[in-house]
């Protein structure tokens, strides 16, 4: 029987950190860490719950199912499920999530150095897309490519930055924002649900199998131990990243006081600190954390809509990364307007269909449960979405301040209230139990 050696387990898990790591999880934390002050901390505690324990828990569902969010999504249904998967990988792939890692990569390491003209964003994602292009070619070799070759680079980058953020703090720990003088340890979870790791994680469970399967592994237990393994090796590498940025933000105060998001903290950092060095360094960070992540989106939808659609792989992977190259250079605003408001409404289901698969033996029929529960988190998180978006003005007053609305989580209390009716209904109507199997 065929295992994998324990270099090959430590290369899949440094693949599975890389693919998560984006320039969003990079810019994101620091201005956390900036707002909250001397409650970081706590702050830090709420966010690593959401943005490191859900995709990790991700990873690991998909793995006892064989790698696949159809797999996972099968008790409601082939239709719907295989509805939710393919705007799941829409989503997080050639319509937002692809293209945006090259605008802002672009926008935060390249634009700095070039100016924002439309010329330049052409010809940096031009030659972005076309070395994702490449190695997203070869979708048996990404253990090599990415696990071996890109995520040592890109956790060498991270590694400079987080020991330079607690060797050498740019200043003192300034005030917390009132938000978080309130409820750090609420905003923090808030903040990291909002990064849709999670989503990501559903694409990648996929890749994170296959390359298991490329190095000949076929027992199913094998390939589910291995990617828990590394689902939990990303998981610490994810920790470590987001508690040295949170440090990072933190004693940034003097130097990025009215800074605005996390890339405006991230340069006043990299200036402080190494100087006229510093904008080419970040520039090569995040094209990297960026690169790694839109190979692994790329692999993953071809690998998905390949077994949907009469396309080879390889033709999906040029159609997607032409497609991608498009999107991208819409500008990351235009991105991120559109992309907000869809993403805002599949992450309830996301998290729910996730969420159940680890207690589905516990019912009679996972349809009777699956299903009413995953609608009612669509329906809330679209009037999560919809609040986010330019026509909140159309929501009802009584809808738009349902519990914990303003933290966008409005589809929580109307879901739980869902499952407990479904579970009870279950429990009445008993007998399908073979349907588990």
């Amino acid at each position: 029987m065929k295992v994998l050696k324990g270099q090959d387990i430590l290369a899949l898990g440094f693949m599975t950190f890389a693919l998560f790591v984006g320039a969003g999880n990079i810019i994101f934390p620091p201005i956390v860490g900036l707002q909250s002050g001397p409650h970081v901390w706590m702050a830090a505690l709420g966010f690593l719950v959401t943005a490191v324990g859900l995709p990790v828990i991700t990873v690991v569902a998909l793995a006892k199912v064989g790698g696949g969010m159809d797999a996972l999504s099968s008790p409601i249904g082939k239709f719907f499920g295989g509805l939710l998967a393919a705007v799941c990988y829409l989503s997080v792939g050639p319509l937002f999530a692809t293209p945006r890692t090259a605008t802002v990569s672009f926008e935060v390491g390249v634009a700095p150095l070039t100016g924002e003209s439309p010329l330049a964003l052409f010809i940096y994602s031009l030659v972005y897309f076309a070395v994702v292009l490449a190695v997203s070619m070869y979708p048996g070799k990404l253990l090599d490519t990415v696990g071996r070759f890109l995520a040592p680079l890109k956790i060498i980058a991270l590694a400079v930055l987080g020991i330079a953020a607690f060797a050498l703090p740019a200043g003192s720990i300034g005030d917390a924002q009132p938000a978080y003088v309130a409820a750090p340890f609420s905003q923090g979870f808030i903040n990291g649900y909002l990064t849709m790791d999670t989503l990501g994680a559903l694409v990648f469970g996929i890749v994170i199998v296959n390359a298991i399967r490329s190095r000949g592994v076929e027992s199913p237990k094998l390939i589910t131990r291995y990617a828990i393994i590394a689902g939990l090796i990303a998981g610490v590498g994810l920790a470590l990243v987001y508690i040295s940025l949170f440090r990072l933000g933190a004693g940034s105060h003097e130097i990025a006081a009215n800074a605005s998001n996390g890339a405006a903290v991230l340069h006043a950092y990299v200036q402080h600190t190494f100087g006229s060095l510093g904008s080419g360094f970040l520039a090569v960070l995040i094209a990297l954390a960026c690169l790694v992540t839109a190979v692994g989106l790329t692999c993953a939808c071809a690998e998905y809509f390949s077994q949907i659609l009469p396309l080879s792989y390889r033709a999906l992977v040029v159609i997607l990364a032409g497609f991608s190259l498009l999107i991208s250079n819409l500008g990351l605003t235009k991105l991120i307007m559109f992309s907000i408001p869809v993403l805002t409404a599949i992450y309830p289901p996301c998290i729910v269909v996730v969420g159940l698969s680890f207690v589905k033996d516990l019912w009679n029929s996972p349809v009777r449960i699956l299903a009413p529960v995953m609608l009612v988190s669509l329906l809330f998180g679209m009037v999560d979405a919809i609040k986010g978006s330019s026509l909140a003005h159309i929501l009802p007053d009584a809808v738009a301040h349902l519990p914990l609305s303003e933290q966008g989580l409005a589809w929580l209390v109307p879901s739980v209230i869902a499952l407990a009716a479904a579970v009870i209904c279950d429990r009445l109507l008993g007998k399908p139990r073979e349907a588990l199997a």
